[in-house]
């Protein structure tokens, strides 16, 4: 398969769209079950193959074919200052490796080591436990026949050869942001797993946050030390928002001569790891950065899912339980539950699925209303009229810019700089009870917000064994020098670029198929209109010609800049 790194001309690039798009014809855009199609390519007759190799070369006229199907494969939404970091490989019938950063991409010339994990007794048995060197996980699995081959991320996983030697490893966990189940599962595996499979004795807690880089004692850590801390919920470590200082932090990292720095938390958190790891760079320290993504709200990009959600959704089914026993229990009761989601309602939704109890569901993707035709108070009128009782669910993100229109406030920002959240529940309760009232309609509401019980919890079985994993994963892939952030995609252990973790947050699409589900499931009205649908795919639509166009002309052309450096 030939491949190469993508450098482009810039004075070459727009004579290159136009003539990919004569050969290629015009993309359709599609939903993502039906990927659009693309013929494949040909090899020019006679011509040998290059070597898969990570050796920059400026591409020929023809490969244009192929920079077509990269523009409409890639999905990246790039800023200025991150076209330095990123590495894209280029291969046969657009195929596009979005490769992480390696110690060797700034340090050339370092030393190997065997991977210790091929003479311990429990993995030397194990048949290709190794993972092989060009070994990557699409992007996205549904395809058709004639379709692009699309984005592949790095597998994770351990590597025949390691860039540290266990007794020279220096290593340090620290978890930012709130709290989510599993976080203790995380830090004990990663402690336990570099001592049990890479005899690494040097492992620190950080505490408190990234201000615990620089305003606290390091914390060491052993197998004993968190042999059972799993079992507990929130964070050993402790953790807070904001208090990142990318300098004062890489200075204590060098002060201190660590070199793997484990970092678990949400977005906001993978960008500080991020600016950690270009200030890093810019030092030249051999030093690995992993991101452990953790958001319990699931909104990160990429990513199939983050540890922690199949525990919160689970833990919702007691609120959701609860509130309907007490709507059910009352003439015309009503259960409200408020449930976290900010930007993305996943747990809403799926623990409305889950449940079966629920008659709405509230999330901050689907806009809705109250009064008229409708809207949610005729829906409530009538459910009450049908069953004598309901169960509200509400994403805490949901209907923000309705209470902002009675309840005029000036937007604040936590520590992290998220949007700080008026009580839509609590509102949603108040507007309830004056309309039933104003009908003169005898009625009980209960209000249930569990969110911080939920967060509090450690994790459930299975939230355990993919914490594990996570941890395992993350481990190998630092040892093998590389830095990124781990998470499953499509069912594999991959590794993942800071900056496609962080651009974009993941969301509920309201044109997709499992929103549909609910909508059936709960037999409440969309509150949407037709033009508020076609709306809706026609701005899912706009976003991914943006990135599959705009965005990567700024990263052919920034990748070009870092050719020429």
């Amino acid at each position: 398969m030939a491949s190469s790194h993508i450098i482009l001309p810039k004075e070459e690039e727009a004579e290159a769209e136009a003539e990919a798009e004569t050969r290629l014809g015009t993309v359709v855009e599609a939903d993502h079950d039906s990927p659009a199609q693309l013929p494949l390519q040909d090899h020019a007759p006679g011509k040998a193959a290059l070597p898969f190799s990570a050796t920059c070369v400026r591409i020929s006229r023809d490969s244009y074919p192929n920079l077509r199907a990269l523009r409409n494969a890639s999905a990246l939404n790039l800023h200025d200052d991150d076209a330095a970091f990123v590495k894209l490989e280029e291969g046969d019938y657009g195929y596009v490796l979005d490769d992480v950063p390696h110690l060797t991409d700034y340090i050339p010339d370092l030393p190997t080591y065997p991977n210790p994990l091929q003479d311990h007794p429990a993995y030397s048995t194990v048949k290709q436990y190794f993972v092989n060197a060009d070994d990557t996980v699409p992007e996205k699995v549904v395809v058709q026949k004639n379709s692009p081959r699309g984005v592949h991320f790095r597998r994770a996983g351990p590597r025949q050869r390691v860039y540290f030697e266990s007794e020279e490893v220096k290593a340090c966990i620290v978890t930012c942001g709130g709290l989510c189940p599993g976080l203790n599962t995380v830090i004990r595996e990663l402690v336990c797993g570099l001592s049990h499979m890479y005899n690494v004795n040097n492992v620190f807690g950080i505490q408190n946050g990234y201000k615990g880089f620089y305003s606290s004692n390091y914390l060491p850590m052993t197998p004993k030390s968190v042999n059972d801390i799993h079992k507990r919920g929130g964070t050993v470590l402790g953790t807070s928002r904001g208090g990142h200082d990318t300098k004062k932090i890489v200075d204590n990292i060098q002060d201190r001569g660590i070199n793997q720095v484990y970092i678990i938390g949400g977005d906001g958190t993978q960008k500080g790891a991020y600016e950690i790891y270009k200030e890093i760079r810019r030092r030249g320290l051999q030093v690995a950065v992993a991101g452990i993504p953790k958001t319990i709200d699931n909104d990160i990009a990429v990513i199939d899912k983050s540890f922690g959600f199949d525990t919160a959704v689970e833990e919702a089914q007691r609120a959701i339980n609860a509130a309907h026993v007490e709507a059910s229990s009352a003439e015309n009761g009503i259960g409200l539950v408020k449930l976290m989601g900010r930007y993305s309602g996943f747990i809403a939704m799926y623990a409305t699925l889950a449940s079966r109890d629920v008659d709405c569901c509230l999330i901050p993707e689907s806009p809705f209303y109250l009064e008229g035709e409708g809207g949610l108070f005729e829906y409530v009128d009538r459910r009450l009229k049908e069953n004598n009782h309901m169960v509200i669910v509400v994403a805490e993100g949901a209907g923000q810019d309705l209470i902002a229109q009675s309840i005029p406030i000036a937007d604040q920002q936590d520590a992290s700089g998220n949007k700080l959240l008026l009580d839509v529940g609590l509102w949603l309760t108040h507007k309830i009870k004056d309309y039933c009232k104003s009908k003169k309609m005898e009625m009980t509401i209960k209000y249930i917000d569990p969110t911080y019980m939920i967060r509090a919890i450690p994790s459930n079985a299975s939230d355990n064994v993919y914490c594990t994993l996570l941890a395992h994963s993350a481990i190998h892939g630092a040892m093998a020098g590389y830095s990124f952030t781990v998470g499953m995609v499509n069912g594999r252990h991959s590794y993942i670029p800071f900056h496609r973790v962080t651009s974009t947050r993941n969301k509920v699409r309201i044109t997709d198929r499992m929103w549909a589900r609910l909508l059936s499931s709960t037999n409440q009205p969309s509150f949407l209109s037709k033009e508020d649908i076609d709306a809706a795919r026609e701005a899912d639509k706009a976003a991914n010609n943006r990135k599959n166009g705009e965005n990567a002309k700024k990263q052919h052309a920034s990748v070009l800049a870092k050719g020429e450096k």
